[in-house]
């Protein structure tokens, strides 16, 4: 069968969108057991770049005029500083820490259980040396018991059939979830709910498809999605003072 282009898997990610099921897309390689398959994933890295690219474009040119206009009425400003740009933070450590946080459960809703937690005070702390620690204690275990938990039980059973019917809400849930904790990146003046909203509209979007991606090519391929897509703009950011560095 003949790969899909990026058109028709805009359709099936609008498609999902419109009711969300915690289910791959065919195509996974039998050489690869579940866990390795859900971390290295099944998707070509031209068609994550092109993924990439479709996102900026929607950030930039749809979203991006109604973000300026909200930060030229409420005189918010962005935490970040333009000469000394957070390269690993934005491009490994953040898309490790958050995929893991918001995204590996969607699909394993009983390792979000005891990972969630964690997660969030390693999101909290960020590049201290205990938060690292706990990361990679995080991502060893998830590992270890993908790779040794059985079948599970009828109670099992059970359970992972009620998360299906709820999964819709669980999934939207949890990408206004991570739009919402990128409010932290912008300080605030006067400012009203609809303006914090626009604000975080581009990580909505983004979040939703990087959830899409998570869902049906396995975490690893959200990983590397979400590491590209920040990429941009923070070398749009470092030309851009280098260029007024020069002026």
């Amino acid at each position: 069968m003949s790969e899909a282009t990026l058109r028709q898997e805009w359709r099936a990610c609008l498609r999902f969108l419109r009711f969300p099921r915690p289910r791959r897309l065919p195509g996974r390689s039998p050489a690869l057991s579940g866990w390795a398959s859900d971390w290295i994933g099944s998707i070509p890295a031209r068609r994550l770049f092109g993924w990439a690219l479709t996102l900026w474009a929607i950030n930039l040119l749809v979203l991006g005029p109604f973000v300026l206009a909200v930060f030229e009425l409420s005189g918010a400003t962005h935490r970040i500083d333009v000469s000394n740009l957070p390269w690993l933070q934005a491009i490994l450590w953040g898309p490790i820490v958050e995929e893991l946080l918001f995204r590996y459960g969607l699909r394993r809703p009983v390792a979000a259980l005891w990972m969630v937690p964690l997660l969030a005070l390693v999101l909290v702390y960020g590049l201290v040396w205990w938060a690292t620690t706990i990361l990679a204690v995080v991502v060893l275990l998830s590992c270890w018991i993908a790779t040794s938990s059985g079948a599970p039980s009828a109670v099992g059973y059970r359970w992972l059939r009620r998360y299906a019917r709820m999964f819709p809400v669980v999934f939207h849930l949890v990408a206004l979830a991570f739009a919402a904790v990128h409010l932290r990146n912008f300080v605030f003046g006067e400012i009203t709910g609809w303006m914090m909203i626009v604000l975080v509209a581009p990580q909505w979007v983004t979040g939703l498809v990087l959830g899409w991606v998570r869902v049906t090519r396995g975490v690893g391929a959200s990983m590397f999605l979400h590491g590209v897509f920040n990429t941009g703009p923070l070398v749009v950011a470092w030309l851009a003072f280098q260029f007024i560095g020069d002026l």
